[in-house]
C-alpha cells in the first residue's frame, strides 16, 4: 500500500504575511527561549493570555471535565452530534500551550466536523515528562470509551506536539487492549524525536518559526535526559499495524514536513490507510491562524471532512478544492 499524496498549491497574500510576521516575532523568541526545567515554567502564560488573541466564539459551548491530576473540556458547536466526538490533543512544544490557545480551534473543528470536540490539557513540561503526556491522553481515550462512546464513532487528532499524542496515545491504548478509533487526523505532527533529518532538510533555513536545531535539546528533556534517545518513544518507529485511516496535514515549507512523509510512509508500509496533504507555502500548524489565512480555514474543512467520513455511516465526503493534484508515493 502506498500513502495518498495531495498537494494543495498556491499561497495566498495574507498566508506570506503571516509568515514573515511570525520569522520576526516568534521565531526569535522561540530561539533563544530557556530550554531548562526553570526556564520553561513562564510558558505557563501563554495559555493564560491566550483569550486576548484567540477568544473563543461566542456560538461555541465549553463543559469542564476534571481528570485526575489533569483537565479537559467539551468544545460544541451549535447542532453538534453529542454521539460522535473529536478527541483533541493541543500542541505547542510539550511546554506551552493549552486549553485556551486550542479554543477556538476546537470550536472550529467542532462545526465543520459536526461533532463535540474534547480538548485535553494533558501535564507536559516542566512538571511532567513524555510518558505522562502519554498516559493522560490514552486515558482520556479510554474515558470517552468507558463514558459509551463508539470507538468507531471517535476521531483522534492533535497538532504538532499534540499530533505525537495522537500517534502515541492511540497506539498505548491500543496495547493496553482498548479498541482502534475510526481515525486519527494530525496537523503538522512531530512523529520522530530523533532531530537528525530534520535538521539536514532543506526546511530547517525555511520554517517560518521553529528552530530545528533546538528539538534535539527538547528532546532530552522529554526522555528524561536518556542519551541516546530510545527509538520506541517516537510513534513514528511504533509497531503501526491495525491503527485506523489517518489524515495528515503539513506546510510544504515547515521543519517537520519529513516527519510528516515519514510517518506516511510508516503507516502505509503496515498497511494503514493515510492521505498526505502538503499545503504550499503554509507554516507550522497553519490552521491555527485560520481566522487570518484563508488556507487555514479550507484546511479544517478538511479536517471536518475527514472526521464525517469516518464517524457517519454512509456519509458523502465533502467537494474538495479544485485546485489539487493528488498522486501516490512509495513508503
Amino acid at each position: 500500500m502506498d500513502p495518498v499524496f495531495e498537494l494543495r498549491p498556491g499561497t495566498t497574500v495574507r498566508a506570506r504575511v503571516a509568515a514573515r510576521g511570525l520569522k520576526l516575532t516568534v521565531g526569535p523568541m522561540l530561539s533563544y527561549w530557556p530550554l531548562s526545567r526553570i526556564g520553561l515554567r513562564p510558558a505557563v502564560a501563554i495559555d493564560l493570555a491566550a483569550p486576548l488573541a484567540l477568544p473563543a466564539p461566542r456560538w461555541a459551548r465549553v463543559e469542564r471535565v476534571r481528570f485526575e491530576g489533569f483537565r479537559a473540556e467539551w468544545v460544541r458547536a451549535p447542532r453538534s452530534d453529542a454521539g460522535r466526538a473529536v478527541l483533541y490533543f493541543h500542541g505547542g512544544g510539550f511546554f506551552s500551550c493549552g486549553l485556551r490557545t486550542h479554543r477556538r480551534l476546537a470550536a472550529r473543528i467542532s462545526a465543520a466536523s459536526g461533532a463535540p470536540v474534547l480538548s485535553v490539557a494533558y501535564r507536559q513540561l516542566p512538571g511532567a515528562p513524555l510518558a505522562v503526556s502519554v498516559a493522560d491522553c490514552a486515558h482520556a481515550y479510554r474515558w470517552l470509551l468507558d463514558e459509551g462512546y463508539d470507538p468507531g464513532r471517535v476521531v483522534v487528532a492533535g497538532d504538532s506536539a499534540g499530533g505525537f499524542l495522537a500517534f502515541a496515545a492511540t497506539l498505548r491504548a491500543m496495547r493496553d487492549g482498548a479498541p482502534a478509533p475510526a481515525g486519527i487526523a494530525a496537523l503538522s505532527p512531530w512523529t520522530d524525536l530523533d532531530h537528525t533529518a530534520k535538521a539536514a532538510h532543506g526546511n530547517a533555513r525555511l520554517d517560518a518559526y521553529i528552530p530545528v536545531r533546538r528539538l534535539e535539546r527538547l528532546a532530552f528533556l522529554l526522555a528524561e535526559g536518556e542519551v541516546p534517545l530510545d527509538p520506541v518513544l517516537s510513534p513514528v518507529n511504533g509497531e503501526l499495524g491495525g491503527l485506523p485511516p489517518v489524515l495528515i496535514q503539513v506546510g510544504s515549507t515547515e521543519c517537520l514536513l519529513p516527519d510528516a512523509e515519514l510517518m506516511a510512509s510508516r503507516l502505509a508500509a503496515a498497511g494503514v490507510p493515510c492521505r498526505l496533504q502538503v499545503w504550499e507555502g503554509q507554516v507550522h500548524v497553519f490552521q491555527v491562524f485560520a481566522d487570518l489565512i484563508p488556507e487555514g480555514l479550507a484546511a479544517l474543512h478538511e479536517v471536518g471532512a475527514f472526521v464525517r467520513e469516518r464517524t457517519e455511516p454512509g456519509a458523502v465526503p465533502s467537494r474538495r478544492p479544485r485546485r489539487r493534484r493528488a498522486r501516490s508515493v512509495a513508503a
